[in-house]
């Protein structure tokens, strides 16, 4: 029993240096927020906390925010820009006849759509003039 007794000290003080190190590892990185100024500004950070109801006045915890939504966004980003690459490279195999001179990626709100759909947003398009020969009509002169 004595070594079952010490093993199991050693392990709860192991289980402790690690809480310890996790700590002083949450610590540092909490403290270099102070010093990065991250992509989105502090202010616009705090409006949109405080719109959804949360107050902090801790900078360090707008910034983790800030971090995290920036990562968000160049992770959708470069999601979108896969999405374009692969609608391109299915273009170019459907018309190899013709070369295309600009090789450059152009991004649409489709490649966006599908990229935010795998983050669980989706997001619905406006129904835009040239849409439909309906829109933007008097609702009495349209014909039905």
């Amino acid at each position: 029993m004595n070594h079952n007794q010490s093993s199991s000290q050693g392990q709860q003080q192991s289980s402790e240096g690690r809480h310890d190190d996790d700590d002083a590892s949450l610590s540092e990185f909490l403290a270099s927020l102070m010093d990065y100024t991250p992509t989105i500004p502090d202010e616009l950070v705090e409006h949109y906390l405080a719109k959804s109801g949360f107050q902090c006045p801790d900078v360090r915890l707008i910034r983790l925010v800030a971090v995290a939504t920036q990562n968000l966004v160049a992770e959708v980003a470069t999601d979108a820009l896969q999405q374009c690459k692969t609608r391109q490279a299915a273009v170019v195999k459907d018309k190899r006849d013709k070369q295309q001179k600009d090789k450059r990626p152009i991004l649409t709100m489709e490649d966006l759509s599908k990229a935010l759909r795998e983050y669980g947003v989706n997001v619905k398009h406006q129904e835009y003039f040239a849409d439909s020969p309906s829109t933007g009509m008097d609702p009495a002169s349209r014909e039905e």
